[in-house]
């Protein structure tokens, strides 16, 4: 479970880490995390709240680990050129790959994600993936197919579905693949609605033999129109999403039963945002789909009163 929803970075996040060089005590390295959450992880950070309290601060954790990655490749804010970003966060990157071998770390956000991965027994190949596919992001700006767009998704969503699992307690032998495929889901969700944003930094996230099919080319993005053409390939990847979250809705009872409505939660919420693209008609260059917090709070409050299976 995760949110890329790419807002302009905090400039007070990168200073905690890339200045002073404090360390950080294990609570306040926590709270770090809890704040970037909240700030840019929003329907992230409301479906967690509906977790155990001993959980919430683990998801924190993951999402401080994520985010700061993530902020690392996309700090346009501080004027940073591509080498610059691929220097910070292959930096970042080793003193983290070096913590899980000595089990320590000065970083303030790398505490909290430590003592998450030391505790919980997180899968170190995981990380690994993850920031792998960060690195991508600095190099790769185009998917010539789904196949080698899945190849990035792996690392940036699928593995971030798997860590989750030990913070949710499943155990079922199944779960890691339905927790994948919905990590994926959201993940494919965001790249329908940020469209505009990641053309504005100069990307593509929808596969180019997709465009190909559906008669849409570069032009359309430069002209930030979405005509009928590209309505049917915003569709046609909507209907593949749908078809990840389907088949992720199996994993919901592999979860024990504290753990089923914060995921049903971030399932319904993140799902409603492809309807909400369609429902603006797809104009993703014009309408940045969001759930209203009201609703957010009738979806929860509708989970949290259905029964969880055991």
């Amino acid at each position: 479970m995760t949110d890329y929803q790419h807002p302009p970075a905090s400039p007070e996040i990168v200073a905690k880490g890339l200045a002073g060089r404090a360390t950080a005590d294990l609570a306040t390295s926590y709270e770090l995390c809890r704040r970037m959450n909240a700030a840019h992880g929003r329907t992230y950070y409301f479906a967690t709240r509906f977790l155990p309290r001993s959980k919430q601060r683990h998801v924190h954790a993951l999402y401080g680990f994520a985010r700061y990655a993530d902020d690392l490749v996309d700090h346009m804010d501080l004027g940073w050129d591509a080498a610059r970003r691929r220097k910070a966060l292959e930096a970042w990157s080793q003193e983290f790959l070096a913590s899980l071998k000595t089990g320590r770390t000065d970083e303030p956000v790398l505490v909290a994600v430590l003592h998450t991965v030391q505790e919980l027994g997180i899968r170190h190949d995981d990380l690994r993936a993850f920031l792998d596919s960060m690195a991508m992001d600095l190099e790769i700006t185009r998917y010539p197919t789904y196949e080698d767009l899945s190849h990035y998704v792996y690392g940036s969503a699928a593995v971030i579905g798997s860590m989750m699992l030990p913070v949710l307690g499943a155990t079922h032998p199944r779960a890691r693949e339905r927790a994948m495929d919905l990590g994926v889901a959201f993940q494919l969700t965001n790249f329908l609605r940020d469209v505009a944003e990641d053309w504005d930094r100069g990307r593509i996230y929808l596969p180019l033999e997709d465009l190909e099919q559906f008669g849409v080319t570069e032009a359309d993005f430069h002209a930030r129109q979405v005509g009928p053409r590209f309505q049917r390939l915003l569709a046609s990847e909507a209907e593949r999403t749908r078809a990840l979250y389907r088949r992720a809705e199996a994993g919901w009872a592999m979860l024990p039963p504290a753990s089923q409505a914060c995921i049903r939660i971030a399932h319904h919420l993140y799902r409603e945002i492809l309807d909400r693209i369609e429902a603006a008609d797809w104009q993703v260059f014009h309408v940045r789909a969001a759930v209203p917090p009201t609703r957010k709070l009738a979806v929860a409050a509708r989970e949290l009163l259905r029964p969880s299976r055991p």
